[in-house]
């Protein structure tokens, strides 16, 4: 393929580059040729800028090739680093996951660059007129002319702004037609512009002594005219004469109280060396290591038995078969993640270590940190995009044995990859949902095979899908059935709440439950509670007339959130009193709440339902004396959120933790002697073929956090429907019941894993376009399914998506089920269209 450009010159040179250009729409690749002054510096898996059209754009070199796929090339313009940002493990990596998640290629490779580095090109807008009049734009008053006027009032208020800053204030607005039309009448000019990387390494000031000690010390006496000025100069010289290495000058003046002049000055004589050094941008350089001590602990006979078969695939000259290792909560998964790493290490290979949430990250780190102190690298969206930047930078010169983080972790570019490990790996979290779609499981399985590493799955309920592919010889089950501290996992007992109400109690919490909190708080332990919810309430609604207050953009119910003056900064608490409103969690909408109903004017509007702010107010009802935390989306939105909770609760500092689906995330606290899930059949009966499994696995994990330590624990589970077959397998901690009904479920409906799924969905912000759309592309493939003769794929759809309505998109989804649904759109052009190839959810 060649870019759309004018005829350049004939080439001459022997070498061509064959670049994918970071457009995240394109799928293609594209040839160039190497100019003189860059031959022999660029090859594969470099950044380079390539001009394209009109526009110059970033691109990542695929292969040099001596054989151009056209005729005539353009030139490569400039190379951005002199170090590939990409292996040739991630390229492969790269071309398969755009080819088997049906991905554009060049969005698959911004997956695997750090923020800010990748850089799309835009178009920089700014309006022809000068002057501060109005300018008449000769648009018509319509809705048109509307966005045309609030376009050219944001520019000259403004000034010139790049396409991606005009968005922020266009939210579901097609504002772009409007600047077309502008700039056809002369209004506004447009100019194409590439922003340039916005990270780069960061350089400090440093002072080091220039001269032996002794020379240093009978420099004292003669270093300024004043004694204010030598007293200075005199304490940073001592305070460098005591440190040997090149110091922070910002650790000399809080030292001394000296200025720059005075280092200046010193440094003119000789005595020291001022220069500027480059310093890495660590997240973890605060982060104390913790956990077990640095000697690996005794194995169990039941770990013994899978380190075994770990140890033998690292000395297997192929790459063996993926690990699912099945262990319950406490068994010890860890652990073996630990040996597998120090095996990678004695190797000369490195280890990726992927965790569902950030939340679990501190944890998973200081156990690591302590087997390999100074060697582990942290990777997830909360840093900064300059700790990210040096990170992976450090990963890629082969400065870190160990990386851990979430989903994107697995792109880091490490030189020789022999682990790659999944915790929780059931957890939906490896699946992103927004393009490009793609499972972090099936890539990094993939990737171990590109890279002959060692890869292993851990979970304790792993998925239906994951298990069946172990009993089908797909990969290879390791077990760990018991736990290491206690053998015994914790009884649960399961509470009728429509029971509690006819014996006259309607509290949220049951009786058994509150006897058990006041045990626990008693005893001085700790308790969690579970809710797979957040906010106070789950929704607004009017008892006159039924009248559900929605998002208006989504059309989904409000929540109703109480934020309390501990969890607001600035004036004094006692002076700030709690406030309320109503949110989406889909589009983060914000209203008040009315007082009387939109619909029918009563004033009998309420708010119903349980949120994780209403259960915290019970606790604190109930016993006002224990120290409760909530963590959920709310209370974790700020940068190392996730640590400081946990590390308050893990050390004490609170009795109760109140959370939702972060609580289920494999955290290891040995103090938790009580779980309590107060509804248990959240999101039960949801229309989804996924719905059972998922509020399985997380009543299974939830439970799985009491009584990981020698005090023992107990779980109580509330529900509405105690008979229903997922709440008693939870119950009775049966994964295997469970897996062998959901297994039969699967196999009656024709899903996964006896069938693939692709999934497709349409958006518009007008209903009738969407539904028109999705009903002619449905015909389409009605017609390619028939044309190949494709029986055993069926086509469901087109149908609204269960939320119909998103941050007012329409949405209209088409699904395919089949043996191989998604080769049968592979090559074909779909526009428009968001394709998901095996999703995880059909919401």
């Amino acid at each position: 393929m060649t870019p759309p450009a004018r005829a350049p010159s004939p080439v001459t040179e022997t070498f061509f580059a064959r670049v994918a250009v970071n457009i995240p729409t394109l799928s293609g690749v594209f040839d160039y040729h190497l100019p003189e002054n860059l031959l022999g510096r660029v090859g594969a898996g470099h950044l380079v800028t390539v001009p394209f059209g009109k526009q110059t754009v970033q691109g990542v070199v695929l292969e040099l090739t001596a054989t151009p796929a056209v005729a005539e090339t353009r030139p490569v313009l400039d190379l951005l680093d002199p170090l590939p940002a990409l292996t040739a493990a991630q390229i492969a990596l790269a071309r398969w996951m755009a080819d088997y998640f049906l991905a554009p290629l060049a969005a698959v490779i911004d997956l695997m660059l750090p923020a800010g580095l990748s850089q799309q090109a835009d178009v920089l807008y700014r309006t022809a007129d000068s002057g501060p009049q109005t300018v008449n734009h000769g648009l018509p008053s319509t809705v048109h002319g509307q966005i045309a006027n609030r376009l050219l009032e944001l520019l000259k208020t403004r000034g010139p702004l790049r396409g991606r800053q005009i968005d922020r204030h266009f939210s579901r607005v097609d504002w772009r037609k409007t600047a077309e039309a502008l700039a056809r009448r002369g209004v506004l000019t447009r100019q194409s512009v590439l922003p340039p990387p916005s990270v780069r390494p960061k350089f400090v000031r440093t002072a080091q002594l220039a001269v032996p000690p002794a020379e240093a010390e009978a420099a004292l006496s003669d270093l300024g005219k004043t004694e204010a000025t030598r007293a200075r100069r005199q304490a940073a010289l001592r305070f460098l004469i005591e440190e040997p290495q090149a110091v922070n000058v910002s650790w000399v003046y809080a030292a001394s109280g000296c200025t720059l002049a005075d280092l200046q000055e010193l440094a003119e004589r000789g005595l020291i060396v001022l220069r500027e050094t480059e310093i890495w941008r660590d997240p973890l350089a605060k982060i104390e290591p913790g956990g077990p001590e640095e000697t690996p602990p005794d194995l169990t006979a039941d770990q013994q038995k899978a380190w075994e078969a770990i140890e033998a695939a690292f000395a297997s000259p192929v790459a063996s078969q993926p690990f699912l290792l099945h262990g319950v909560t406490g068994s010890g998964k860890t652990e073996l993640y630990l040996r597998a790493a120090a095996e990678a290490a004695r190797r000369g290979k490195q280890a990726l270590i992927l965790v569902p949430e950030i939340a679990i990250t501190p944890q998973m780190v200081r156990r690591f940190l302590a087997r390999f102190p100074g060697q582990v690298g942290l990777v997830h969206s909360r840093l900064s995009d300059g700790e990210r930047y040096d990170t992976w930078r450090r990963a890629r010169l082969g400065l870190l044995q160990v990386v851990i983080g979430p989903r994107s972790a697995l792109f880091t570019p490490l030189p020789n990859p022999g682990l790659i490990v999944l915790d929780e790996c059931h957890d939906s979290s490896y699946y992103q949902a927004e393009p490009p779609f793609y499972h972090a499981e099936t890539a990094a399985r993939q990737y171990a095979r590109l890279c002959g590493a060692v890869c292993i799955l851990g979970s304790a309920t792993p998925s239906v899908v994951q298990r069946y592919q172990a009993e089908s010889g797909a990969s290879l089950r390791l077990a760990l059935p018991r736990r290491i501290v206690q053998p015994n996992l914790p009884p649960v007992e399961v509470v009728d709440m429509r029971a509690e109400l006819k014996s006259g109690h309607r509290a949220i919490f049951s009786r058994v439950l509150i006897e058990n909190l006041a045990r626990v708080l008693d005893s001085g332990q700790q308790a969690i509670l579970f809710l797979n919810r957040r906010g106070a309430a789950t929704y607004v609604f009017c008892r006159e007339c039924g009248h559900v207050l929605k998002c208006p953009n989504c059309d989904t119910p409000l929540t109703y959130h109480i934020e309390s003056p501990a969890s607001r900064s600035g004036q004094a608490e006692e002076a700030r009193p709690a406030t309320s409103d109503l949110r989406c969690h889909r589009c983060n909408y914000r209203r008040r709440m009315p007082q009387t109903c939109p619909a029918c004017g009563s004033r009998q509007i309420r708010a119903y339902g349980l949120g994780s702010e209403k259960v915290e107010s019970e606790v604190q009802a109930l016993f006002p004396s224990a120290r409760t935390l909530r963590w959920d989306w709310e209370t974790t939105r700020q940068k190392d959120a996730h640590e400081i909770i946990l590390s308050h609760f893990a050390a004490g500092r609170a009795d109760i933790l109140i959370g939702t689906q972060m609580l289920a995330k494999g955290l290891d606290l040995p103090r938790v002697t009580l779980v309590g899930v107060v509804l248990a059949e959240v999101g039960l009966h949801l229309p989804d073929p996924f719905a059972a499994e998922r509020t399985f696995n997380l009543l299974t994990q939830v439970a799985g956090r009491a009584g990981r330590s020698a005090l023992g624990g107990r779980v109580i589970l509330q529900t509405f429907q105690p008979d229903h077959y997922v709440i008693q397998a939870a119950s009775a901690h049966d994964v295997d019941g469970f897996y062998a009904r959901e297994l039969e479920e699967r196999r009656r409906l024709g899903y996964p894993p006896f069938a693939r799924l692709v999934r497709l969905e349409y958006r518009a912000l007008d209903a009738a376009k969407a539904e028109a759309e999705a009903r002619r592309t449905a015909e389409k493939i009605a017609a390619w399914l028939t044309a190949e003769a494709r029986r055993e794929t069926t086509l469901i759809g087109p149908a609204p998506c269960f939320f119909a309505k998103t941050a007012g998109w329409h949405r209209w989804q088409i699904i395919l089920r089949g043996p191989d649904p998604a080769s049968l759109l592979r090559g074909r052009e779909l526009p428009g269209w968001r394709v998901e190839v095996e999703p995880i959810s059909l919401l």
